[in-house]
């Protein structure tokens, strides 16, 4: 059995797809989420997206949500798995920065410095 550490590191488009499914979405309201959360700097195509939607459904991280009937449109969840994988990968990412904190400050002072000689 998978432990969620297996599925980490997450890419920069599948975390914010990730992200964006706080809430029930279909395709296209995903990537209009993904750029605004990201601030505009993730845009994806269809491509990229349903390439991603289609192995996170694989992993069990997401689901299918059940649709109006006549929407022909598919709608996507987390699931409790990918509510896990999301956490992880926030603490890993959390920590990363946190453990990075110090050494950028110095260089940034070191640059500083570099600049007023």
């Amino acid at each position: 059995m998978k432990r969620i550490e297996d599925y980490l590191p997450l890419s920069q488009a599948t975390y914010y797809i990730l992200l964006s499914l706080r809430e029930v979405r279909h395709g296209y309201a995903i990537m209009q989420d993904v750029e605004e959360i990201s601030h505009g700097e993730v845009s994806m195509g269809p491509g990229t997206l349903y390439g991603a939607l289609g192995k996170l459904e694989q992993q069990k991280i997401i689901a299918k949500a059940d649709a109006d009937e006549g929407d022909r449109r598919k709608y996507y969840l987390l699931t409790p798995l990918g509510k896990e994988v999301l956490q992880m990968e926030y603490k890993r990412l959390e920590s990363l920065v946190r453990n990075a904190s110090s050494i950028i400050n110095e260089l940034e002072g070191e640059f500083d410095d570099s600049q007023e000689a």
